[in-house]
């Protein structure tokens, strides 16, 4: 076994900051989505299935696509059909599979709240980066999002 390549104080600084900032904007996010009467979940179905054509995706399309478990997004699925955000269809020509449908009622809770949203994103984070830092950022990101996939390490 080989030694571990433990992080120098720099690596660790800045993985340290990440995790903080990251946790940090989490709860903020939190926050002002539980002021629009949202869960961070809930708003992590409602964008894909408001940007959908017919606002409808099958359930796996749904699930592979914010990197849930099935489990997961049985759990969150039953909470919001019960809150009439959503609701579940049967896929036409697959008896097994399941359309989510966004309803009014889901549509009305993420226009309302997609404002607030896009707001504190920008108030927290994006309004404090240059246009390359911006650029910089995306493309670390997209670089780490390859290396766990390549890895064949599911989204989420």
């Amino acid at each position: 076994m080989t030694d571990p390549r433990w992080l120098n104080e720099r690596e660790q600084r800045m993985w340290r900051a990440f995790r903080d900032m990251n946790r940090r904007l989490e709860a903020v996010m939190g926050r002002q989505l539980d002021e629009a009467g949202l869960s961070p979940a809930d708003y992590s179905l409602l964008v894909p299935l408001s940007e959908a054509p017919g606002r409808r995706l099958r359930a796996r399309e749904l699930r592979r696509g914010i990197g849930w478990d099935r489990s997961r997004l049985a759990h969150q699925m039953r909470r919001m059909e019960q809150r009439g955000l959503i609701a579940r269809e049967e896929c036409p020509g697959d008896a097994r599979g399941t359309v989510i449908r966004l309803t009014g009622e889901g549509l009305r809770a993420i226009e309302e709240a997609a404002p607030g949203h896009a707001e504190t994103v920008r108030r927290h984070f994006v309004d404090l980066l240059t246009d390359e830092e911006i650029d910089t950022l995306t493309a670390i990101a997209d670089r780490v999002l390859r290396r766990i996939a390549a890895d064949g390490r599911p989204p989420g």
